[in-house]
């Protein structure tokens, strides 16, 4: 019986051999067949450019070169904090198309011309017209400077501190008791998108103020449009 054993114990080896061969040769397969797939989905991913012609665009921000383009995953999904569809009105009330008279509303692609103007052309300012902590919360477009609505506002600043925003920051120059906007910049706001009233707001004070409306621009997308089309934000400080 002991002989009959040990007679049968090499064909139990071989069997043992070609398993381990045939998990080799399995792992192998998978691993050609992953390195397949692999390679046909990154040769049919697409570019996710800002135009057909347009991948990207740089700017100026705080001085330092930055690179606004969309994000590349197509999978990307807009922050949560601009997901929301309900927000109670008042406040939050969706604003028309066109918020005065000679004040131009623009969309993403004039938004990046004036981002870019804005690097080298004094002329041009972009303002993020949010206060609290939505641009920490959230980031700003690159190349915009925070000035919160409230600090252009009577009721929340001091008159000769929105004086001094009108001279030092937005060039305009006071005589006695008028202003002259002749050597204006020209001004784009925005704020967190259709439904919010903080760069309308600031707009319209302006406006009262004697600005031209010629040199007053509004992106009225907002902050959640920028995001929605998965555009580039750099942190606010």
């Amino acid at each position: 019986m002991r002989l009959l054993r040990a007679a049968s114990s090499p064909p139990a080896l071989a069997f043992d051999r070609k398993s381990v061969m045939s998990a080799k040769l399995a792992v192998t397969l998978c691993g050609l067949l992953a390195g397949i797939a692999v390679s046909a989905a990154a040769e049919g991913v697409k570019p996710v450019n800002i135009t057909r012609d347009l991948p990207r665009v740089e700017v100026l921000h705080r001085g330092i070169k930055t690179v606004i383009e969309r994000n590349p995953d197509p999978d990307n999904m807009v922050d949560p904090d601009y997901s929301l569809t309900s927000r109670p009105c008042p406040p939050y009330c969706i604003q028309p198309m066109q918020l005065a008279p000679g004040v131009e509303t623009i969309g993403e692609l004039e938004m990046l011309n004036y981002l870019q103007r804005a690097g080298r052309d004094d002329s041009v300012l972009v303002i993020d017209s949010r206060d609290g902590d939505w641009p920490l919360r959230s980031g700003v477009i690159p190349g915009a400077v925070v000035i919160p609505w409230t600090e252009l506002h009577p009721a929340h600043n001091d008159p000769d501190k929105i004086a001094d925003i009108l001279a030092l920051r937005f060039g305009a120059a006071r005589a006695g008791g008028l202003w002259n906007f002749e050597n204006a910049r020209t001004l784009i706001f925005y704020c967190n998108g259709p439904w919010c009233g903080q760069s309308p707001t600031n707009i319209k004070q302006l406006l009262a103020y004697g600005y031209p409306a010629h040199k007053i621009k509004w992106y009225r997308g907002g902050m959640q449009d920028w995001k929605l089309l998965g555009l580039t934000t750099v942190p606010a400080k």
